[in-house]
């Protein structure tokens, strides 16, 4: 069975299993990191996205094959290591704004919420509405307004 090395949350993992096998499962299953979650698995829902090398990604529409040993893929559960605190601001403000309802989504839309801001940054552009429709992820509580709010109260602190 071919093994595959890649980062996760900072940390070098090495799997056995097949190249064929969707990102999140290996990520999930194999590894035990829960915080993507399965929604959809055809890269629609957005349940599942983390970070692959800074840029949201949604692991279930990737087959493991597909990664190299220099990928960094960080979820939900590695993301506050990347400003060295306990909560990055992003969560600090999802909490602040009270959006989780069922709370299924939130990772992912809090990775989402995250990629946005980088990208915006780095593309010198403001974030602003407009960048924010720009996120894809579905929340079936349909907290968005809420999720609005932590975005930008997030953003002012990243």
């Amino acid at each position: 069975m071919p093994t595959h090395t890649f980062n996760l949350n900072g940390e070098s993992v090495t799997v056995e299993t097949e190249d064929d096998v969707r990102l999140l499962w290996v990520i999930r299953d194999i590894l035990g990191v829960t915080g993507p979650k399965y929604g959809c698995g055809i890269n629609v829902c957005k349940a599942c996205t983390s970070h692959i090398n800074g840029k949201a990604f949604n692991p279930c529409s990737v087959p493991v094959g597909e990664i190299s040993a220099d990928d960094e893929i960080t979820t939900i559960e590695g993301l506050a290591d990347t400003v060295d605190a306990d909560l990055h601001p992003m969560q600090e403000a999802w909490i602040d704004k009270d959006v989780a309802q069922c709370g299924y989504c939130q990772p992912g839309q809090i990775m989402a919420a995250v990629a946005k801001v980088r990208q915006c940054a780095d593309e010198g552009r403001k974030l602003d509405d407009a960048a924010i429709e720009e996120i894809r992820n579905i929340c079936r509580c349909g907290t968005y307004n809420r999720i609005r709010e932590a975005i930008y109260a997030g953003a002012e602190n990243m």
